[in-house]
C-alpha cells in the first residue's frame, strides 16, 4: 500500500520537480534505513488512495515533471505497482522507479511494458557475504546481479546508488561494486545521516574524517564509472 507522499520534491530526481510516493513494504531490513517506521509499523500511517494522488496531480500538473516510486520497495507487490504506473501514464507524467534490485522479473516486466522512464537502483555493499550485513536478511545476490544487468542493457536512463555507511562501505566494497557496474551511466555516492537509522548502533555520530573518506571513495569509484556524483554531503558540488 501507499503510506507516504511528498507533493513537491527537488532532490529525488535530478533536474526534475517530482511527486514522491512511498510504499510500505520491503523485503530488506537495512539497519541504516531512514524509512523504517513505514516498514515496521505501517499502520501508523494512513493509506493514500489513487484518488488522492490524482487530485494532487490535477492541481500541480503544470509544476510536476514526474512521479518517483520509492519505499519501502515498490516491486514487492508488482501488481499494485504496475497498476499505479498505468494510472500515472494516463495522466501524462514520467515515472522514476527506486528499487533495491531484489526482484529482477518484476523489474523486467515494467521495462518491457514501458511503464517506467528512469531507474535508480541501490547497491548497498560489496556483492559478497557482507551484503547480508547491509540488508539483515539472506540476500539473493544472483537477483541483485540480474537486476544490474537488466538495467544496464535496457534503453532507459538509470543510476546506481550507494550510501556510504561507515563499517559497510569502504574501498574494498567500492572496488567490488565498481567491478559489477563497470561503465554504468551514473553512480551516485550518498552521504550517510545516522540520526534516524533503524538500528540504534547505526545512530552513532559520524567519524571526523567522514567527508574526506567519501572523497577518497569517489576516486575509487571513478576508476570504474566516469560519471560519479556525490549527494547529501558538503562535498557534493
Amino acid at each position: 500500500m501507499i503510506r507516504g507522499l511528498i507533493e513537491s520534491s527537488f532532490i529525488d530526481w535530478d533536474g526534475k520537480i517530482s511527486l514522491v510516493i512511498f510504499f510500505d513494504k520491503c523485503n530488506f531490513r537495512c539497519p541504516f534505513c531512514h524509512n523504517w517506521e513505514l516498514i515496521s509499523s505501517p499502520e501508523k500511517f494512513p493509506v493514500i488512495t489513487w484518488e488522492k494522488i490524482q487530485s494532487i496531480l490535477s492541481k500541480k500538473e503544470k509544476w510536476i515533471d514526474g512521479i518517483v516510486l520509492t519505499g519501502g520497495e515498490p516491486l514487492v507487490d508488482i501488481k499494485e505497482t504496475a497498476g499505479l504506473c498505468r494510472n500515472i501514464r494516463k495522466e501524462g507524467f514520467l515515472i522514476k522507479l527506486d528499487t533495491n534490485g531484489a526482484f529482477p522479473d518484476a523489474l523486467s516486466s515494467l521495462i518491457e511494458k514501458e511503464l517506467i522512464d528512469y531507474i535508480a537502483m541501490d547497491v548497498k555493499a560489496a556483492l559478497d557475504e557482507s551484503y547480508d550485513r547491509a540488508t539483515r536478511v539472506k540476500t539473493d545476490l544472483g537477483a541483485i546481479r540480474s537486476s544490474i544487468k537488466i538495467i544496464m542493457k535496457s534503453a532507459l536512463p538509470y543510476e546506481f546508488r550507494t550510501t556510504c555507511v561507515p563499517g559497510l562501505v569502504d574501498e574494498k566494497a567500492m572496488n567490488s561494486i565498481g567491478n559489477t557496474i563497470k561503465d554504468a551511466q551514473k553512480w551516485a555516492l550518498q552521504g550517510y545521516r545516522p540520526e534516524n537509522s533503524w538500528a540504534k548502533e547505526f545512530r552513532r555520530p559520524l567519524p571526523s574524517r567522514y567527508e574526506r573518506n567519501i572523497i577518497r571513495l569517489r576516486t575509487v569509484a571513478q576508476q570504474y564509472v566516469s560519471n560519479v556524483v556525490l549527494r547529501g554531503c558538503s562535498a557534493d558540488h
